[in-house]
């Protein structure tokens, strides 16, 4: 009887500790509490970390409940990247901090002092290492599609990162889901103490994603203004429909050269947008919507889709084959098809209308596209 009992409280504690909604709680010293969830398949288990507060709050408790893994993430990247190019020195990462800090929304500041604070860590190198994006190229791919393009009507949106893998970000996996005192709610998929923003979702069904066009010959880029990683954190806060997300956009003094892709899911306002970001050029911005062809690209359009991603031919082919029959499975499937191997970091598939997620980092030197997409609904994180 005594076996049977332990054999039961066993398979209890086992339940419990792969539940995607179990979770446990740290307090900071402000009394507010960050709990951590995890999501996980057979290969990778994600923290997801719930904060809430004022921005400073919010990263104290991001910092000081995943402390170890920011130190590791964090300084590991910017020690690499110092001893892989003179370019990442202090002084060219402090230059571009200071050319746009008239332009950084002061939440993230304030963000980013807490979670130093909260990780016990160096904030000068903190913000440096959040400086090595910005001073870096990009790859990656982005899709978005709606309406009578999916078999449901939602919105689904692709985002994929390409960035190193050299630097081991993909061993620090985090996904934060904020819930300010002031501003929307809104979850990105990271990496430990990097709260800048390559992709997010809002509770109000707006989605934020990229793919980056600088040369490298281009290089030093011009930093007197707002990079989109620092904007996109802005706009989660902020932005409540595609009108209001690209407004900010065309407000902003952007810089380097960028597709942003913007996405609204809620069926009242539901579209998506790419803005082409080419601030060394004299047309510093130019809005594309649903089936108009951005110029100068080869790009086939269709009607309730957007898309620029790392092969377009496979993309619309894709798109042509699967119109009207999108769903999760199949943008995972074109996520997969369209992502740049042997440098393919992480990648996002967005329900925007649903507010539900599927995330596939990478496992040490496996791409993304070749391990398992996990699902999240940010719903059940809200209350």
């Amino acid at each position: 009887m005594l076996k049977r009992i332990l054999t039961l409280l066993l398979v209890f504690v086992f339940f419990i500790s792969c539940s995607e909604r179990e979770g446990t709680s740290t307090e900071n010293h402000d009394g507010k509490t960050a709990k951590v969830f995890y999501v996980e398949n057979s290969t990778t288990k994600i923290p997801v970390v719930v904060v809430s507060g004022t921005p400073y709050e919010m990263g104290f408790q991001l910092g000081e409940t995943t402390k170890d893994e920011v130190n590791k993430c964090m300084l590991g990247f910017l020690e690499l990247g110092q001893q892989s190019d003179e370019k990442y020195s202090d002084a060219n990462l402090d230059d571009a901090w200071d050319k746009m800090l008239p332009y950084i929304d002061n939440r993230f500041i304030e963000e980013l002092k807490g979670l130093a604070d909260g990780a016990e860590v160096s904030l000068d190198k903190l913000r440096r290492a959040h400086m090595i994006p910005v001073i870096s190229s990009f790859a990656c791919s982005g899709v978005a599609v709606w309406g009578d393009a999916t078999a449901n009507g939602d919105l689904y949106h692709i985002r994929n990162l390409d960035f190193t893998m050299d630097a081991h970000l993909q061993d620090f996996p985090v996904i934060v889901i904020y819930k300010p005192d002031q501003g929307i709610p809104h979850i990105q998929t990271s990496f430990a103490g990097y709260i800048a923003s390559h992709s997010g979702m809002n509770a109000k069904g707006i989605v934020f994603g990229e793919k980056g066009a600088s040369p490298s010959k281009e290089y030093p880029y011009n930093y007197d203004g707002i990079h989109f990683s620092l904007l996109f954190r802005t706009m989660m806060y902020d932005a409540s429909n595609l009108e209001s997300a690209l407004d900010m956009i065309e407000r902003a003094k952007l810089i380097k050269r960028y597709y942003l892709y913007i996405s609204d899911g809620k069926k009242e306002t539901m579209g998506a947008a790419i803005a082409i970001v080419t601030t060394p050029d004299e047309v510093k911005l130019s809005i594309y919507k649903d089936n108009e062809k951005p110029e100068g690209t080869s790009l086939n359009v269709m009607d309730n889709c957007v898309y620029y991603t790392m092969d377009n031919s496979i993309a619309y082919a894709s798109l042509q084959m699967n119109k009207g029959k999108f769903d999760s499975d199949k943008m995972i499937n074109l996520s997969k098809a369209v992502a740049s191997k042997g440098g393919n970091l992480l990648n996002v598939v967005y329900n925007a209308s649903s507010l539900e997620m599927w995330v596939a980092y990478a496992d040490g030197s496996a791409d993304a596209c070749d391990g398992e997409y996990i699902h999240l609904n940010m719903n059940d994180y809200l209350n």
